[in-house]
């Protein structure tokens, strides 16, 4: 009777081991951007899949980096290409130097003061580290993401995904967003969502 109250007791134990690891793998599963949300600038709540069928350029920015200036390149390219399905979703982060101290206001204040933006900007998330926001733990992982995972090096990385919400490219913060190489994937998969092509991807950076 002991006997079989032990191999009961064992068979449960590694029943529950097997459901645990098959519940870890599931959780894995490589998604698209539209399965997230982020807090708009003003505070909203707004999932992704607002930006469904859109060609994406998501950038983590800051306020008082040298590459801030990219905030120029990012409207001129948002105001060329906005009319056929491009968008660019800015998001500020403090992780590097401190050089976006401010808050979801004052950074809102001084994107559209000074630098004219108006193209989505999200509420301040970190993008590096245990408490990285969702979105950036995918974009980020490795795993499910090669070549294009990593971590964030610095302000102003820039993910390029094409319609289907995939991460099809990846430029570090020195690639103006205005810059050839960067205008060039665009437009390749502008082309792509407008003829239903599927281009090799393009390789990261």
């Amino acid at each position: 009777m002991k006997k079989l109250l032990l191999m009961l007791f064992v068979a449960i134990l590694l029943g529950g081991f097997v459901v645990i690891n098959s519940s870890t793998s599931n959780s894995s599963t490589k998604k698209s951007i539209y399965e997230f949300s982020a807090q708009n600038i003003e505070g909203k709540d707004t999932s992704l899949e607002k930006y469904k069928g859109d060609v994406l350029l998501i950038v983590n920015t800051a306020s008082q980096c040298g590459y801030t200036k990219q905030y120029e390149g990012l409207q001129a390219i948002y105001d060329k290409y906005k009319d056929k399905g491009f968008k660019v979703l800015g998001f500020p982060a403090n992780n590097f130097g401190g050089q976006e101290p401010g808050t979801n206001a004052e950074i809102k204040d001084f994107c559209t003061t000074k630098f004219k933006v108006t193209f989505p900007m999200f509420a301040k998330i970190s993008v590096k580290g245990e408490d990285a926001h969702p979105l950036y733990k995918f974009l980020t992982d490795e795993k499910l993401n090669g070549e294009f995972g990593g971590d964030i090096s610095w302000n102003f990385n820039k993910f390029l995904t094409n319609d289907k919400g995939e991460i099809v490219a990846r430029f570090t913060s020195k690639d103006a967003p205005d810059s050839e190489e960067v205008i060039r994937a665009i437009e390749k998969y502008l082309e792509e969502r407008k003829a239903g092509k599927n281009p090799d991807k393009l390789s990261a950076k």
